[in-house]
């Protein structure tokens, strides 16, 4: 099993950077700290393209002052899910402090070329002289360099090239993560889909053992990515045992996608096996107990009896700070300070409420961990509005059901909103066919009308059985009509 390559560029912590300065529900310290670190990002690394990109006064994608121009070009605020992007996909903040600074663009680049040169050197010296190893050698620091300095077209290119004459399984596979991780530094889809394609083309054609379990973590952030949290949870879950992905992201920030996965799609039995009880996951969200025993390896079985109950279990949730996920995605010397850091109790009282049928406590989880968590990181931010929405869901759907009728102002005390909030909320999900039930307003009542298995699989049988005489019927005719033709 080779050692991984092409692991230390491009830097995700950078994209998360100009994401937290552009975000509006940065907090302002945030903000001014990820400022501090992209320019000092920018001018240890020389990233000349990167900071034209972002910064140029009329080409730059954060630059609004409008410098070098009569009048600021207005920018549009949102952004389409394909289109690759660095910067917040909603509400953009009105100001972002990144000056451009033409002489020290000029410096950048002209310390780019130089050593560009120096590597073209060291590729011919390598031709020449050397063998096919050293010439490899030189190549990856001609794709490493591009991919450093955040040049995306000439970094795909070089490594794109270097796979083609490349003859490492093992290689090709560290190239196919490279690319995919300047695809998410980018937030390029279309290129991470690609790329996530071919490493796993790669990986059953005879992968490793660390590499396999390596590409679990790219699959399931790339589906987070794009909003296929259910095929995501089985892939962040499973790879939390194994993780090494380190380039990609930190420990506390996988635990976070994964726990936030499994959430708001695993059915109640697998969400109370690999989330509630799973002890990678309790041993950093869980409380001081939790944590020890899970560090000790013993598990708790939970109230496993009572699934199917429902019970109000009283409980507040507790006051706490605000997450700086700028912590999550250093590397593996600095994951315990982060973990530190980061107040993992909202997401811990998600889980918990929504597992006991807490819904008070759920909702006011649920609104911390959108505050504390969703608008905070750039992968999780394009989707919190269809979060929150999908987990009410799944709260009204877990309560209902248990029964068969509800008192519409009971439901709504219990999940500490309005009458007129649940009221509105439910009806939208009715209307989507979402929720099986009725909303009585005159009576104060919903009533559940779920079909049971037998009739909804009639249903299915006589509607697909439909459909087939359909298609049979237009085979018919195409059939006769050729046979007239060759009358």
């Amino acid at each position: 099993m080779g050692e991984p390559q092409y692991s230390k560029f491009p830097n995700l912590q950078i994209p998360q950077h100009i994401f937290n300065i552009t975000n509006p529900a940065c907090p302002k310290p945030t903000q001014d700290a990820s400022l501090v670190s992209l320019q000092n990002a920018i001018r240890d690394q020389k990233m000349a393209p990167l900071y034209k990109h972002l910064a140029h006064p009329v080409e730059g994608v954060l630059n609004a002052s409008g410098e070098g121009s009569a009048k600021p070009t207005a920018r549009p605020q949102r952004h389409s899910s394909s289109s690759p992007t660095l910067v917040a996909t909603n509400k953009r903040a009105t100001e972002v402090n990144l000056a451009w600074d033409e002489k020290l663009y000029e410096e950048l680049k002209t310390d780019n070329e130089k050593e560009l040169e120096t590597i073209g050197k060291e590729e011919e010296e390598a031709q020449e002289k050397a063998g096919e190893t050293e010439l490899q050698a030189a190549r990856a620091k001609r794709a490493e360099f591009w991919t450093r300095i955040g040049d995306k077209e000439q970094s795909i290119s070089s490594y794109e090239s270097l796979a083609e004459k490349t003859g490492s399984l093992g290689a090709k596979i560290d190239i196919s993560f490279a690319i995919i991780r300047i695809g998410l530094f980018f937030g390029d889809k279309l290129l991470v889909k690609k790329t996530v394609e071919k490493a796993n083309s790669l990986v059953d054609s005879g992968g490793d053992w660390d590499r396999r379990n390596r590409l679990k973590a790219y699959q399931g952030l790339h589906l987070l990515t794009i909003r296929a949290h259910h095929l995501a949870a089985d892939q962040l879950l499973t790879s939390l045992s194994t993780f090494t992905s380190t380039e990609l992201c930190s420990y506390s920030s996988l635990i976070v996608y994964a726990v936030l996965a499994g959430s708001v799609s695993l059915k109640r039995v697998d969400f109370k096996s690999k989330v509630v009880d799973a002890p990678e996951i309790k041993a950093v969200v869980g409380d001081g107990e939790e944590k020890m025993s899970a560090l000790s390896g013993a598990t708790s079985a939970g109230p496993g009896a009572d699934d199917e109950v429902m019970k109000d279990v009283s409980s507040t949730t507790p006051a706490s700070a605000p997450v700086n996920l700028t912590t999550l995605g250093r590397d593996t010397n600095e994951m315990d300070e982060a973990k530190e850091q980061i107040d993992f109790s909202p997401l811990s009282n998600l889980v918990n409420s929504l597992y006991r049928g807490n819904y008070r406590a759920f909702f006011a989880a649920l609104s911390a961990v959108e505050q504390k968590f969703l608008n905070q990181d750039r992968y999780l931010n394009e989707h919190k509005a269809w979060f929150v929405r999908e987990m009410r869901l799944r709260a009204y759907q877990q309560l209902l059901q248990s029964y068969r009728v509800v008192g519409l102002s009971s439901m709504a005390n219990d999940f500490g909103v309005t009458v007129d909030f649940l009221d509105g909320d439910l009806k939208n999900f009715i209307a989507a066919d979402r929720v099986s039930c009725t909303v009585d307003r005159v009576n104060g009542i919903i009533e559940t009308n779920r079909p049971d298995d037998k009739n909804k699989q009639y249903n299915d049988v006589v509607k697909q059985g439909d459909q087939l005489i359909t298609k049979l019927q237009k085979y018919g005719q195409a059939v006769r009509l050729r046979g007239s033709e060759r009358g």
